[in-house]
Order: C-alpha cells, then structure tokens, then sequence
C-alpha cells in the first residue's frame, strides 16, 4: 500500500513538539481541570501529607530510637512504627544496639564485617608502643569490639563516647602491660586481654558512657624492629639457661635418690647387725647363766659335758690330729717319725 507523505506532513506540522493527538488532548483536559475549592484544597492535601511524614516513624529490630522534645530527652522508642510531635517539637536519633563496633588500636587493616574509626598511619607507633614491667618496649597491637548498651547515657553523658572509648582503652592496655614482664606480654596474650577488658569496662562504667565491649582480641606482640636481633639472642641465652638448670635438676634427681637410697639401706644394715649382735649377746648370756646354774649343781658332770662339747665343736675343725699318752714327756720322737713319711693318727 502506498503512503500518503503530503497528509502524515500536515498532520505532523498541527501536533506542536511531535505530541500524539491522544496526549494532546489528555494535556487539555486537565488543563481545563479546575477541582473544588481552587488551590487551597491541595494546600491542604500538602500540608496533611507533611504531617503524615513527620508523624510517624518506623524503627528497624535491633535498635531504638531516641525521642527529644525541644532538645530535651522524653522517651525511647522501641522497634515498630511509632508516632511523635510533627514540625520539628521532637526530633528521633536512632541508635542501633545489635551492632558490634570495632576500634582498632596500633595497626590498621581493611575494613570488613564490623565498623569503627581506625587509627591513621601517624598514631599507630606511638600507640603501640608501651613500656613493660621489666623496663622493655614492646609492640602490643589490639582490639576493642563493643555495643551500645544504654542509648540515654551514649548520646547525652558523654560528648565524645568513641573517643573516649579510645582513650580509656589506650590506658587500661598501658596499665596491663606495665604490670608484666616483656616474655608475659609476648606469651600470655589471652590473659592481658581478659584483665584489659575488665579494667576497661569498669571505666567505661564509671563514666556512664553506655557501652559494652564485647571481647578484646590481643593481636601478635612483640618488641621494636631494632632490638629484634639482640631481643632473640637473649631469648637464646635464656633458653639455654633454662636447659642447663633443667638437665642439672635431672642429674640431682637421679644421684640424690640413690644416695639417699644407699645411706637408708646401709641404716638398715647397721641396724639389723646391732639387732642381731644383742640378741645373740642376750642368748649367750641366757646360756650362760643356765650352764652356771647345772654347774653350781653338778660340777664333775657339767665341766665334763662342756669339755666334750668343746671338744666336739673343735676337733672337725682341725686337720691333722695327734693322740698321745698322757704320760709321754717328750712329743718330739713322734714328729720326727712323721717326718721320716710314718706317724700316729
């Protein structure tokens, strides 16, 4: 089919700036709109409208909002939608209480699941550094995690709270750290923490600052990079002190015992042969003061038994043995002859 360009020109040149001619008209009849009452009717849609807005208020879960009345402190507003006075008579600061803040103290680091106001480049030396109970320096970064507790006390106790928080964390840390050796502050960093936490938040609430810090995490100390090198090598002579006492204690351990060991058995010994000694004195005195009581009865018959005994008792003993006349005066002949490859026995 063919176009008619004369007739889509004129039409063209009679809707100004290329308007359709449903919208043309649509633009004419409200135009020509006129509602009740003129101008003031939406003066008033307006000003309801602003009422509206400045009437009700919503507070997210996990937070409140902090209502003042011509500045002054009236109440606190709980999560859901609230109501206050319009046209700037109370004014809502909401405070969030859900939200873990983090202040970093003598390092920095990029910005991740909690926030806070980091120390710049310039403090973080001087905040790191602090001077130990032994007279050392060393390197003590850390953490403060905290939330806001008591909404009334952040925003109208204390002008400045994060600062403050700041400060306050700055000298627990430097209180803690002044009361240990330089080995304790690289070593027990979880027990540093602890006590810096609790000092900490006993000042927080003292000054009524609404905060509660959650945990103080101890990062990785140590002491200042140009003492590093003589810092390890006294680590080094320590460490073989402690192994030389350490085997020294080990050698006493071992010859201290045995010898104690020793002298308590020869004690032992001793007294045994002491108990042994009596006892066998005790049973020859007995003996004794028997054989004395049958000798006082029967003399001939108890020297002769104990002559026999004695004899009996002496002759196994005796390995070569001569028996002689009781009337022979002279023994010498009957040596002689044993001499001689003869003899008696």
């Amino acid at each position: 089919m063919a176009w008619d360009w004369e007739k889509l020109n004129r039409q063209h040149q009679q809707q100004p700036g290329g308007v359709p001619p449903q919208m043309d008209d649509l633009v004419n009849q409200l135009k020509k709109f006129k509602p009740p009452g003129g101008s003031l009717l939406i003066i008033a849609v307006v000003v309801i409208l602003m009422i509206g807005y400045s009437v009700f208020f919503t507070i997210e879960s996990g937070s409140v909002g902090v209502v003042q009345q011509f500045g002054k402190f009236v109440r606190i507003a709980q999560p859901g939608p609230n109501f206050k006075l319009p046209f700037g008579i109370e004014k809502v600061t909401k405070v969030r209480q859900d939200r873990v803040y983090k202040e970093e103290f003598g390092f920095q680091s990029e910005r991740g699941e909690y926030d806070g106001r980091y120390s710049t480049a310039s403090d973080t030396a001087s905040i790191s550094l602090m001077l130990t109970g032994d007279l050392n320096v060393a390197v003590v970064p850390w953490i403060v995690q905290y939330r806001i507790k008591d909404p009334y006390n952040y925003l109208f106790k204390v002008k400045d709270p994060t600062g403050l928080l700041r400060d306050l964390s700055e000298s627990s840390m430097r209180l803690v750290v002044g009361d240990r050796s330089i080995n304790e502050v690289i070593t027990k960093r979880d027990e540093i923490a602890v006590e810096a936490q609790r000092v900490l938040q006993t000042e927080l609430n003292k000054a009524e600052t609404g905060i509660n810090v959650v945990t103080v995490e101890m990062k990785k100390t140590n002491v200042p990079t140009p003492v590093q090198p003589s810092f390890n090598e006294v680590n080094q002579a320590t460490q073989e002190k402690e192994k030389m006492i350490y085997q020294a204690r080990e050698d006493y351990n071992k010859a201290i015992p045995a010898a104690r060991g020793e002298a308590e058995r020869t004690i032992k010994a001793a007294e045994g042969y002491s108990l042994d000694r009596i006892n066998r004195a005790k049973g020859d005195a007995a003996r004794f003061s028997d054989l004395y009581s049958e000798y006082v009865k029967a003399k001939d018959v108890t020297k002769r038994r104990l002559y026999l005994e004695s004899l009996k008792e002496l002759l196994p003993k005796i390995d070569r043995k001569f028996i002689i006349d009781a009337d022979q005066k002279n023994v010498l002949p009957l040596l002689n002859l044993e001499n001689n490859g003869g003899g008696i026995k």
